[in-house]
């Protein structure tokens, strides 16, 4: 099962954990000029490879708009968002938006929320790619790795023994999805609700 967490900004990031590791990678972007935006072909082949030979579940992070920021910027990142739900969605791959208190109350429950929080925690808790978000411009990498973190937690913890009773959290490398995952999918439901 490959689990992918998505920080949709424009220096956003997608990270994959999988059996076979973790990959973080910058939002594909493209630019003309002084302008920048996100390279959606680069971003369908991207998720295509991620997800065409085995079971995915994306967790997009659900931004809305800050106060203080500009009307102009606000529309951009509104935009960003809309994009990556848009190509989830063209795919059918199943996605689930999550917001930023949602995922930081428990990926970050033992420290501060700000960005630098997040990156220290992903450097916690995957030691081995500690190189990969050292730079304080790598907290994209970081979100996007701590909400593929917290879906793959999610669901973990909701699997239920014989007698019915919840699990306790494994650890990060035990993948097993729920009944219900499987049953919407069966389905062709793309979007799938984390009980």
């Amino acid at each position: 099962m490959n689990w992918i967490g998505i920080d949709p900004g424009l220096d956003g990031a997608i990270a994959v954990i999988c059996d076979g590791g973790i990959t973080l990678l910058d939002t594909p972007t493209i630019s003309s000029g002084k302008k920048r935006d996100m390279d959606l072909y680069a971003i369908v082949r991207l998720l295509k490879g991620f997800t065409c030979s085995q079971d995915a579940l994306v967790s997009i992070e659900a931004v809305h708009s800050m106060p203080g920021k500009g009307v102009s910027s606000t529309f951009a990142f509104g935009k960003g968002f809309g994009m990556w739900l848009g190509i989830l969605a063209a795919l059918s791959i199943p996605h689930q938006a999550v917001t930023p208190q949602r995922w930081k109350g428990i990926m970050l429950r033992d420290g501060g929320k700000e960005k630098d929080a997040a990156r220290v925690k992903a450097m916690q808790l995957f030691p081995q790619i500690a190189d990969q978000i050292s730079r304080k411009r790598d907290h994209g990498r970081a979100d996007a790795l701590l909400i593929a973190a917290w879906a793959q937690g999610i669901v973990n913890a909701s699997r239920t023994t014989i007698t019915g009773t919840e699990t306790a959290l494994p650890a990060f490398g035990d993948v097993q999805t729920p009944l219900h995952v499987h049953t919407e999918l069966e389905r062709g439901n793309s979007h799938v609700e984390l009980r």
